[in-house]
């Protein structure tokens, strides 16, 4: 028994087609949306790609470019079927294609899902690149004259000022590296020999920030270096006074950022899929509803349309014997070839 028939006359037929090929292109629209969403994210990610420690967080920006490539030509095709399909005559050559190409939307739903699925649990990867990669990022800021290392500063200190933040997890990891180069520290002094002997590493290290994690906004002129220093500035308490530089790392910043991104990309795939879903079902009734014509050769004739032509549970039975039997015709094409070279053998020993 057929699954949720639609009785269709002519007048049904035609209008079920000219909506198809309305939807199908505003699929296609969708699809330029997909691809054009994939390439903001992926242009966001690259500009900061320096402080992320692996390429692996642009498989879902890659994924939505090749799902919206990949959902303009399909739906660019099914709006010709569409449009055909008020003609039987034109529509006779589209009907070998009709199931695969159902197949292969309903395939493409599902990388749709897939891909809104990723959106949503992209954070947990970047949460990861990003710890690893901001810190190893700050170790190069004062590399200003090192090749391929120069422009690290410039992105580290126009990041902060633009995310509000400072440091990996907050200002306090810019006391654990040097973060000032060795050419702007005057070695005859002897609070920079003091510090640097007073470092297992010989390292210069202070309770300093650079000047990109001072807040604008404070009435106070900003306060980077001797932060942790009560005594070095008047009438000031690090411990129960608000700092003048921003307290809020900048990975946190950062994953609140690209998560919100990410958040409304995954809405908007899940939006499409909606749209995708209700094309392959309307394409669905489209096609049962012409193929089940009481008179192919009258077009007025009524006509009966389905989603499945049994029941779901007679429909997911006959999918699982139709491959128990295309495993079984394997198994037998492998035996026989198997016998074919016994007998081989023995006929040449005889």
């Amino acid at each position: 028994m057929a699954l949720m028939t639609v009785k269709f006359d002519l007048k049904k037929r035609v209008t079920l087609a000219q909506g198809l090929w309305l939807m199908n292109w505003f699929s296609v629209m969708a699809g330029v949306l997909v691809f054009s969403l994939g390439l903001v994210l992926k242009v966001e990610l690259r500009k900061r790609s320096e402080m992320m420690d692996n390429a692996e967080s642009h498989f879902v920006p890659n994924s939505l470019i090749c799902v919206g490539i990949f959902g303009c030509a399909l739906n660019a095709f099914g709006g010709k079927i569409c449009y055909d399909s008020l003609d039987l005559a034109k529509y006779s050559k589209w009907k070998p294609f009709m199931k695969p190409y159902l197949a292969t939307c309903f395939i493409f739903n599902i990388l749709l899902l897939l891909t809104a699925g990723l959106c949503f649990t992209m954070r947990l990867a970047l949460e990861s690149t990003l710890m690893h990669g901001l810190k190893s990022g700050m170790r190069y800021y004062k590399d200003t004259d090192t090749p391929g290392r120069c422009y690290m500063k410039t992105t580290l200190d126009m990041m902060q000022i633009e995310f509000r933040c400072c440091g990996n997890n907050n200002y306090k990891d810019w006391f654990e590296i040097q973060w000032i180069s060795n050419r702007y520290l005057d070695f005859s002094s002897k609070e920079v020999k003091d510090r640097i002997k007073s470092n297992v590493d010989g390292k210069y290290l202070m309770d300093g920030v650079p000047f990109s994690c001072c807040n604008p906004s404070s009435p106070r002129p900003c306060i980077q270096f001797q932060i942790t220093n009560n005594s070095a500035h008047y009438s000031y308490d690090h411990h129960s006074e608000k700092l003048n530089i921003w307290t809020r790392g900048c990975r946190e910043a950062l994953l609140s950022y690209y998560s919100g991104m990410l958040n409304s990309i995954g809405i908007l795939v899940l939006l499409v899929l909606l749209l995708e879903g209700a094309v392959m079902v309307g394409l669905r009734y489209l096609h049962t509803s012409l193929e089940s014509l009481s008179n192919p050769e009258d077009p007025e004739s009524e006509s009966e349309g389905w989603l499945l032509e049994k029941s779901v549970k007679e429909t997911v039975s006959s999918f699982l014997e139709g491959l128990k039997s295309m495993g079984k015709s394997n198994q037998v094409d492998s035996d026989v070839e198997a016998g074919g070279g016994e007998a081989q053998t023995v006929t040449t020993i005889s």
